[in-house]
This record gives structure tokens, C-alpha cells and sequence, in this order.
């Protein structure tokens, strides 16, 4: 009997569940035929599709779970011990959302038609430089044919990926609250990399981070004076990288924080600020100290005003003579790589000079570059360019050089200085809001610091630098969109603070009495 009614649950179960448990089943035979023909890849692949549709699912019902995903993701996927699943290449989880949150505007596009704002300054210099790098794939300099796969692979990132994350930005910041929440996720972001950065120095690495440092890579250039002083990379790919992401985005947050109207954020923005650039010392890189000097200035001149000029020139003034002129603080050995910067007598800076000359007698004969997408697996050992592939391109600018020529890079910094003086313009000019203008400032001033970074280290189109300051310029030129919204949302947050005030004092005053 207890047979037959247990026979009877599972026919009922059957009949009322039957297709899902035909789908799961259907799955799980085409996990075990892939896992035995494809190997393990394809089964982990089938395996998570489930998961897969349920993140689909939410990402069109909720439409900015894929944004802030976006966000967090961008920023650990270069970090060793990355939450993300492996095996799966970093750019495909980047582009995927990008893709995924333009095809979600494109469907709700009746609803909320949003594309407008995309067509600004920035996405014009981003086109200008697009279309270059397409022109690019008929660049035939080392005499190897057109190589289609090689070309896209790479021009996706140094040209379709700007694209997108404009387009993305433009979209999806549409309201004074989620430009907030946005620039609160990215501080709690950079401060767990700061966090990360004491854990590393205090507790230790983790097995994986110990391995990259001391056995692989990480042991030419991040262990230095014979293994006593670390290069600290936090949950970046590597020090320079965390170094000059961490000098503009301080400069971003220590400026939202002065112009801010709300007393508990300027403290949230500049104890951020603060514990970002302790990170940014303990990560060595030497250029992330005039990353951070020139986003300061840059936002001296966006401010026009002396209240604000006076005060950052003398802090800049005894900054830099702290570094200069003193042996303060000597005793520790950061302090002492980062007066290191101002030594010109440096042998790292004289290896990049040698580097250089070697390029530039090269790239003599190629005006164009060696190519986009071509590097040593491609070029063989007797073409006369194969040396410029080998050659450490230290920073971005430079290997944009190499592979585009003296007309590609040319083209790129006309590009980069139209978007930015676009956004300055916006800020100096159409804002009329005092803290909108130090939001936009802020986002101005830490774009051309991670570009001063860029021209000593490769590290613009690193992750998560791309969508971070990228996309923080993108946010420069919705700001007068949203400029009346974002008056009246802050109009209610002060009378909100000064009642909190009011009663506070009342209560105070209650007691004494």
C-alpha cells in the first residue's frame, strides 16, 4: 500500500512538473555526452546554463542588476584569487554585460528612450579613433597579410569597448540617486582594495598571490632591495596598475567630498580618499604621486576659484617639498621608492629611454605601426619588426605608438583631449550646481590623472580602468540632463540633515535643563 501511495507522488509530480524535469534531464545528458566528447570546459559551460538563464532572467526584470554587476565585476577580474568563475576569458565577461545592458535599452527603448543622450562629444572623438583602428586592418607594415582574428581581437578593446561603455553609462546613470549609489559602490570598491592592500602587508598573501609573486612574474618588478620592499598589488593584475588607479580615484573622491553639501559624506568621501591613497604608497608606483598631483590641478583649474586654488597649492607646495627637499620619513622604504620618482638618475626611467630610442628608429619606416593585433606569436624571428614586438612597451602610450604608428597615436591624443575638454567644458560652463560641478570635476580630474599614468605605465586599458574613468567621463556629459533633478534631490537631503540637526540640538538642550 505504502508503495502504490508513494508511486502515486512521484506520477503526480510527474505529470504536474514534467517539462522541467524533462529540461533538467536533457541537461544533465548533454552535460555527461560534452564532458566525455569536449572535455571539461563544455561541461562546466552546460552545467551553469541553468544559472546562466536565471541571471538573464534578472537582468530583464531587473534592469540595473546588470549594471552594478558590471561594476563589480570589472573590478575583480584581474585580482588572483578572483570570486569569478575560471575559465572563461576576462574580456567576454566585460563585453557580455556591456552587450547584454544595450540589448536590454534597445528592447525597453519605447519606454525609455534613452539613446539620445549618447550623442555627445565623447562618442564623436571615440568614432574618430574607431574608425581609425578599422583603417588599421589593412595595415600590411610587416608583410604578413591581413590577419581578420589577430586585428579584432585587439581593436575590440582599444576602440569597440569605449563605445560600449559610453553607450552604457549614457543609458543607465539617468537619475541624481543611482549617480549617487554609483559613486558610493565605487568607493566601497576602492576601499576594500585599500583594505586588501593591509591585509596583504599585516596578514599575508594568499597561496595563489604568493606564487605570483615570488615565483612567477611578480618577483622582477614587484620584489625589490633584494626581496625587503614589496610592491603591494592588492586585487589588481599588478602594483602600477593598483598605484595609478588608486591616485586618480582618490583625487575624484577627495573632491566629491569638499564640494559636497551633505556633512556625513564628505567624511564617507574623504576618509575613503585617505585610506586609498595609504594603498597607493604601498603599491611603490612612483608615477601615481603626479597622477595624483595633476588631477589636483587639472581640478584647480576646472573650480575657478581661489577659495579652493589657495588652499590645494600650498598643501601641493609642502607636499612636494616633503618629497623633494627633505629625508623625512626616509626610514621607510616606500617613502623612499616614491622620492625615487624625482631622481633622474634613475636606471628604470633610463631602460624606458633606451627602449624608446629603439622604437622611434624603427617605427622610422612604419607610420602607421606594426599593426593592431600583431605581437611575437605572429611576427616571425627574421621580420625586421619582429624586435619592436619584444621590446617592453611600458606604457599605454607607447604601445599604441608601436602599433599604430606616429599618425595612431597622434590620432589617439586628439581623441582623448576632445572628450576631455568636452567634459571640462560642461563642468566649467553649462553646471550650475556647486557639488554637481565638483562631481563633474572630480571625474574630469581623475580621467587625465589615470592618463598621465598611462604615458608611464600600461595601464588605461587594464581592468578595471576602462569602465572606471571611461565611463566617469561618459557620466560628465549626461550631468546637465539630470542637473534640475539633482538640485530638488538635494534640496531635500539638507532639509532632511538640518532636522536631523535641529532635533539633535533640541534633545541636547532637553537634558540640560
Amino acid at each position: 500500500m505504502a508503495n502504490k501511495v508513494y508511486s502515486n507522488r512521484i506520477s503526480e509530480y510527474a505529470h504536474e512538473n514534467g517539462g522541467r524535469v524533462l529540461l533538467l534531464l536533457l541537461l544533465f545528458l548533454l552535460a555527461i555526452y560534452d564532458f566525455l566528447h569536449s572535455g571539461y570546459s563544455t561541461f562546466v559551460i552546460i552545467c551553469i546554463s541553468p544559472i546562466l538563464i536565471i541571471a538573464v532572467y534578472t537582468f530583464f526584470r531587473w534592469r540595473m542588476a546588470a549594471f552594478w554587476a558590471l561594476i563589480f565585476v570589472n573590478y575583480f577580474l584581474q585580482m588572483k584569487d578572483t570570486p569569478l568563475p575560471s575559465g572563461v576569458p576576462m574580456s567576454l565577461w566585460d563585453e557580455m554585460l556591456e552587450l547584454s545592458l544595450i540589448a536590454i535599452a534597445l528592447i525597453d527603448t519605447r519606454k525609455n528612450p534613452n539613446f539620445g543622450k549618447c550623442a555627445n562629444l565623447m562618442l564623436f572623438a571615440i568614432l574618430i579613433w574607431t574608425g581609425f583602428c578599422t583603417l588599421e586592418l589593412l595595415n600590411n607594415t610587416c608583410n604578413l597579410g591581413i590577419d581578420a582574428s589577430a586585428w579584432f581581437t585587439s581593436a575590440r578593446l582599444m576602440a569597440l569597448h569605449l563605445v560600449w561603455i559610453l553607450i552604457v553609462f549614457c543609458i543607465y546613470i539617468s537619475s541624481p540617486k543611482i549617480l549617487l549609489t554609483y559613486l558610493r559602490f565605487w568607493a566601497l570598491l576602492s576601499l576594500f582594495s585599500a583594505y586588501w592592500t593591509w591585509k596583504q602587508k599585516s596578514i599575508g598573501f594568499t597561496p595563489t598571490e604568493y606564487a605570483w609573486l615570488y615565483y612567477g612574474p611578480g618577483q622582477v618588478t614587484h620584489l625589490l632591495n633584494a626581496g625587503t620592499l614589496i610592491r603591494y598589488f592588492s586585487t589588481f593584475s599588478d602594483a602600477a596598475n593598483y598605484g595609478c588607479n588608486a591616485a586618480a580615484a582618490s583625487v575624484a573622491f577627495i573632491i566629491i567630498a569638499i564640494t559636497s553639501k551633505i556633512k556625513w559624506e564628505k567624511i564617507f568621501f574623504l576618509i575613503i580618499g585617505g585610506c586609498v591613497i595609504w594603498g597607493m604608497f604601498q603599491s611603490g608606483t612612483r608615477t601615481a604621486i603626479f597622477c595624483m598631483a595633476v588631477g589636483f590641478m587639472a581640478y584647480v583649474v576646472l573650480s575657478k576659484s581661489f577659495k579652493i586654488a589657495i588652499p590645494f597649492g600650498i598643501f601641493f607646495a609642502l607636499f612636494m617639498s616633503f618629497l623633494v627637499f627633505t629625508d623625512i620619513g626616509n626610514g621607510n622604504q616606500q617613502i623612499r621608492r616614491m622620492r625615487s620618482a624625482f631622481n633622474k638618475e634613475d636606471a628604470s626611467a633610463n631602460v624606458r629611454d633606451v627602449n624608446k630610442a629603439a622604437i622611434r628608429k624603427y617605427l622610422r619606416d612604419a607610420p602607421w605601426g606594426i599593426g593592431i593585433g600583431y605581437n611575437p606569436s605572429n611576427i616571425p624571428a627574421n621580420n625586421k619588426y619582429n624586435i619592436l614586438s619584444n621590446i617592453p612597451p611600458d606604457s599605454e602610450y607607447v604601445y599604441i605608438w608601436v602599433h599604430t604608428g606616429i599618425i595612431g597615436i597622434t590620432v589617439f591624443l586628439l581623441c582623448i583631449l576632445i572628450m576631455w575638454i568636452g567634459a571640462c567644458w560642461i563642468v566649467m560652463f553649462k553646471l550650475k550646481s556647486p557639488s554637481l560641478i565638483g562631481i563633474g570635476g572630480g571625474l574630469c580630474s581623475s580621467f587625465i590623472a589615470i592618463q598621465l599614468g598611462a604615458y608611464a605605465n600600461q595601464v588605461l586599458f587594464q581592468y578595471p580602468n576602462g569602465v572606471t574613468f571611461f565611463g566617469g567621463l561618459a557620466i560628465v556629459y549626461i550631468l546637465p540632463y539630470i542637473e534640475s533633478d539633482w538640485i530638488e534631490f538635494e534640496q531635500q537631503r539638507i532639509v532632511k540633515q538640518e532636522e536631523k540637526k535641529r532635533l539633535k540640538l533640541e534633545k541636547k538642550l532637553a537634558k540640560r535643563v
